[in-house]
């Protein structure tokens, strides 16, 4: 049975009381982590539990306010495949390992990834609200490699040192996953930096949890003077609700501007249906689609793989079936290479 929400307070700014939700620590707390407990809820064979324990060390972790869009008694779901551990991931792959995009390589100190000019990218938190299967960082070494580890410091000297950087990015991980108090202090801190103008938040909370999108995050963000993007993470059009709806609204009232990105995987949203709704429904919510990468080639995920040509071919037939502004870009992360890096058809644009 899915958690009712248990706070139904009304607060300016904080989506006029049209929906109840609880605290979003509580909300958090009670997310399913057991296979068995996710496929009772959802009406399904006991069985399709068995393979995630034996999964080791990236357990299940999913929202029930996630959950509830599910569909029940469907093992393809689209929300399900993203969060169910399968025998899949224990299978060894070439050219799947633990670090697909070079996150080592670009290490700049404590929490710090400094891959791409102008901008730098901060391990705030290992914390998530939910585990995606096929995560690139589902090996990352969080316990000894997070900024938060030594008050920021680390993190904020790389900065001082580098005035090239203008624009911050926090990551995990899920920065959101931090109270509104640590955001607060890491911000303050940022703001003695005067060559950092923005700050960019990569989160999946406001789409999973957006009980997280409540009065003292929407205070912390229109209090901040820097500049505001927030690229969230939807894959599939059933991932956006009323109560997500809402969170953006709130979000985009504290002037951040919100982007979307998406990974392409087999068997959730690689067909131009699919594609075509999640542009459509994002713009519905005045959320602006982003990117679509390829699959990060990460030890565990090998099975939603999409091939390049057939990922040519859904981004052609979005091109064919969308304004150009609803079709995200399509890239994949190189290691080494100075930004994301366009795939393209031989001699054609993206």
């Amino acid at each position: 049975m899915i958690a009712a929400s248990t706070h139904t307070g009304q607060l300016a700014g904080q989506h006029g009381g049209e929906w109840p939700r609880q605290r979003w620590q509580q909300a958090l707390a009670d997310a399913v982590s057991s296979a068995a407990e996710l496929c009772e809820i959802l009406g399904l064979d006991p069985a399709l539990a068995v393979p995630a324990s034996r999964v080791e060390g990236f357990p299940l972790r999913v929202p029930r306010g996630f959950v509830a869009r599910m569909r029940r008694g469907d093992p393809r779901d689209p929300l399900l495949l993203q969060v169910l551990p399968t025998g899949a991931e224990s299978m060894a792959v070439a050219g799947f390992v633990t670090d697909p995009v070079g996150d080592k390589a670009s290490r700049a100190g404590t929490g710090v990834l400094h891959k791409y000019q102008g901008r730098a990218l901060l391990i705030a938190t290992g914390a998530c609200a939910i585990h995606c299967r096929y995560c690139f960082r589902r090996h990352f070494p969080y316990a000894e490699d997070s900024a938060l580890a030594d008050g920021w410091r680390g993190a904020i000297d790389h900065l001082q040192s580098d005035p090239s950087i203008s624009e911050v990015i926090l990551s995990g991980g899920d920065p959101l996953s931090l109270s509104d108090r640590r955001l607060a202090q890491l911000t303050d801190t940022l703001l003695r930096v005067p060559h950092v103008r923005r700050l960019r938040i990569h989160t999946r909370q406001p789409i999973v949890l957006p009980e997280r999108v409540d009065a003292g995050l929407l205070k912390w963000l229109s209090d901040l003077p820097l500049q505001k993007v927030m690229v969230l993470h939807a894959n599939h059009a059933n991932e956006i609700d009323a109560q997500v709806a809402a969170a953006c609204r709130d979000l985009l009232a504290c002037n951040v501007t919100l982007l979307n990105q998406s990974v392409l995987l087999a068997g959730v949203n690689d067909s131009v249906d699919a594609l075509a709704q999640l542009s459509e429904a994002l713009m519905a919510i005045n959320v602006l689609p982003y990117y679509l990468h390829l699959l990060d080639r990460v030890q565990g995920a090998a099975h939603f793989e999409v091939d390049e040509a057939t990922a040519l071919r859904l981004h052609a037939g979005l091109l064919e079936r969308l304004p150009g502004y609803l079709v995200p870009r399509l890239v994949r992360e190189v290691p080494g290479a100075p930004s994301k890096t366009p795939v393209t058809f031989a001699g054609g644009g993206c």
